[in-house]
C-alpha cells in the first residue's frame, strides 16, 4: 500500500520509566503524575503500615508524601533515585506523625508514649524491607500479564486460588498450571535477579 506506514501506538505512562515519569510529570503531565501514583502506592503506604501506624493514619501519611513529592519534585536531581526518595520522604512523615501523637498524649499515661528517637531504630530494616518489596511487585509487572495473573492468583490472593478456578481465569487445562507456574517463575525470578537499571 503506497503512502500508508505502521504507527504504534504510544507506550502508555503505566510503562514508562522512572525518568521520563519524573520528566512528564514536570511538564504537568497528570496522566504521569497518575501513572506515578500508581505505581508507588503500595511502596508509599508500606512505611506507615510498618511503622506501626494503622491503615487511617497511613492512608493520611499517604496523601502527605503525595502532596510533598509533587510540590518538591523538581528538587529530585537523579529521577533513578526516585524510589528511595518516595521511602524517605514516606519515613519522615511518619516519624513527625508519632512524634506529634507523643505530644497529645496525657503525661499521666506514659504506656501511650510512642517511641521518639531521630528516625527508629530499625529504619533502615524498614526501608531495605520495603525496597524488596518494591523490587518485586516491579518484577512481577515485568511479567507477562498472563504470568502477572498466574502469580497474583496463587501467591497473593487470600486464600490462595484453587487450580481449576486458575485454570477458568486463564482458560487453559488444569495440567497446564504447573508447567506455566514453573515458566513463570523462572521469569520471575530472572528478573528479580537482572541489576537494577
Amino acid at each position: 500500500m503506497r503512502g500508508s506506514t505502521l504507527s504504534l501506538a504510544p507506550a502508555p505512562p503505566e510503562v514508562w520509566s522512572d525518568s521520563r515519569l519524573v520528566r512528564e510529570c514536570l511538564k504537568g503531565s497528570e496522566e504521569a503524575w497518575s501513572a506515578l501514583v500508581e505505581k508507588y502506592k503500595n511502596l508509599i503506604y508500606s512505611i506507615p503500615i510498618k511503622y506501626g501506624l494503622a491503615p487511617d493514619e497511613a492512608a493520611d501519611i499517604f496523601q502527605a508524601v503525595c502532596l510533598e513529592a509533587l510540590s518538591q519534585l523538581e528538587t529530585l536531581r537523579e529521577p533513578r533515585a526516585l524510589p528511595k526518595w518516595l521511602m524517605q520522604i514516606a519515613l519522615h512523615k511518619s516519624y513527625h506523625f508519632k512524634r506529634q501523637q507523643a505530644r497529645s498524649v496525657p503525661l499521666d499515661d506514659p504506656e501511650q508514649l510512642p517511641q521518639t528517637g531521630a528516625l527508629p531504630p530499625n529504619a533502615d530494616e524498614i526501608l531495605s524491607e520495603v525496597e524488596r518489596e518494591q523490587s518485586l511487585r516491579e518484577a512481577i509487572a515485568s511479567l507477562s500479564p498472563r504470568c502477572t495473573q498466574l502469580v497474583q492468583m496463587l501467591f497473593f490472593e487470600q486464600p490462595a486460588v484453587p487450580y481449576v478456578e486458575v485454570a477458568k481465569r486463564l482458560g487453559i487445562a488444569t495440567g497446564s498450571i504447573g508447567f506455566m507456574r514453573g515458566r513463570c517463575l523462572r521469569q520471575l525470578r530472572k528478573s528479580l535477579e537482572e541489576p537494577h537499571r
